[in-house]
């Protein structure tokens, strides 16, 4: 296999899938564009929304494909286990478990929650936490409660992005130590962050290259911090 864990490549994923041994992936957390595009919608198209309150104006995606049967059947035949957003949007037929991501919206025009389905049980999982603007969650376990200082809020820069501290949920409550984990649709690398966050080695993928930019320089930059309370400080 050409491809090398804790790596993220600009590539199609449905190519580079098929290089891909069978269940190489212990979890794929995915999330596959559902509709053709913000551009194509007319919510997304606004530059002020329903409160009157001036959107955030992004770079345009220019490869934003919906994946058909094809895709699904080969993330299914390369990982073990799988959480893909969007699921209540494809017309694919999987098993019943769903995840529910509760953005504790409030008066926001956004949609209140967005739906995973997930291999792993089948019952409804639920995790609030806040993602509306400059509001976000103060924390995984206090995910309704504004964290208060906007300055720790994560900078956007995908239309559909979400939190790094999603992922983080979903690897605690998913995934074990040693688990090698998949993200076929990077966006702005909140998966890929989370996983390096929590030493879980990861292979991304991202078709569009300006977003394959913004994003690797995003992740570089996680990568590039200094923990200042793992330094040994020699006596």
């Amino acid at each position: 296999m050409k491809y090398q864990l804790n790596n993220y490549y600009h590539e199609d994923c449905l190519i580079a899938m098929k290089d891909i041994p069978d269940k190489f992936f212990d979890l794929a957390i995915v999330d596959p564009p559902y509709f053709k595009g913000p551009g194509k919608r007319k919510f997304y198209g606004n530059d002020i929304n329903k409160l009157n309150i001036k959107r955030k104006q992004y770079g345009e995606i220019k490869c934003w494909n919906v994946p058909g049967q094809e895709y699904f059947d080969e993330l299914v035949r390369i990982s073990k286990n799988q959480i893909i957003w969007g699921i209540n949007y494809f017309d694919v037929i999987l098993g019943p478990g769903r995840i529910i991501w509760d953005k504790c919206n409030g008066t926001s025009s956004f949609s209140d929650a967005e739906i995973a389905y997930c291999s792993m049980h089948d019952s409804v999982r639920l995790f609030p936490f806040m993602w509306n603007g400059m509001m976000q969650g103060k924390s995984i376990s206090q995910g309704r409660v504004m964290q208060g200082d906007k300055s720790k809020n994560e900078i956007r820069i995908h239309q559909t992005q979400k939190p790094v501290a999603l992922y983080e949920w979903i690897l605690q409550n998913y995934a074990k130590p040693g688990d090698k984990i998949l993200d076929t649709h990077v966006g702005s690398a909140s998966s890929l962050i989370a996983c390096y966050n929590m030493g879980f080695e990861f292979i991304g993928f991202e078709k569009d290259k300006d977003m394959y930019i913004k994003s690797m320089k995003r992740l570089k930059q996680r990568m590039d911090q200094v923990d200042l309370f793992n330094i040994e400080i020699e006596s």
